[in-house]
């Protein structure tokens, strides 16, 4: 890990520990909640001593992408000040994504002004994809994997033990 990526994740995690709940998945990635939206923040190298903050929140899941949909969300990235949508064709995910320099200059200031921009944003379209589109939201899929794992485990299975 470069010094960018240190001074970088060290900047996201006094932030975030300030400013609301977050989860730190690994060394250099880090998942918050809006509403029915997750964003993930992503600390990756850019050259030998540089980094950049990758922002990403996935609004839908299972969407199939058309003339219609593919119009609207370029019409919507041309109306944002930064971010922009995009589509994971294998999985069929509308996203939204936007990065920032790490490294020396970034400071909390700009990292709360994207994520709150990428949060608000995916949380607002998430909705509005989905009812026009269909797909499922994260939280939603969330939901239905944590059922699943409630049902498929075999109660008779479970033992107390002591640690």
């Amino acid at each position: 890990m470069n010094a960018a990526e240190i001074a970088t994740i060290e900047v996201i995690e006094s932030t975030l520990s300030e400013h609301g709940s977050y989860r730190k998945v690994d060394e250099s990635l880090y998942v918050i909640k809006q509403g029915s939206t997750y964003v993930m923040i992503n600390v990756v190298p850019w050259a030998e001593e540089r980094a950049l903050v990758r922002c990403c929140a996935q609004l839908a899941r299972g969407v199939n992408m058309d003339g219609e949909l593919a119009i609207d969300l370029l019409h919507l990235n041309s109306q944002l000040r930064f971010g922009a949508f995009a589509y994971e064709p294998n999985e069929r995910i509308v996203l939204f994504l936007h990065s920032i320099l790490g490294g020396a200059t970034f400071d909390s200031d700009e990292l709360l002004a994207t994520l709150t921009d990428v949060a608000i944003i995916a949380d607002e379209y998430d909705d509005q994809i989905i009812e026009i589109y269909g797909g499922q939201t994260m939280h939603d899929l969330l939901e239905d994997q944590a059922l699943l794992n409630i049902l498929d485990t075999d109660p008779a299975e479970f033992s107390f033990s002591k640690a």
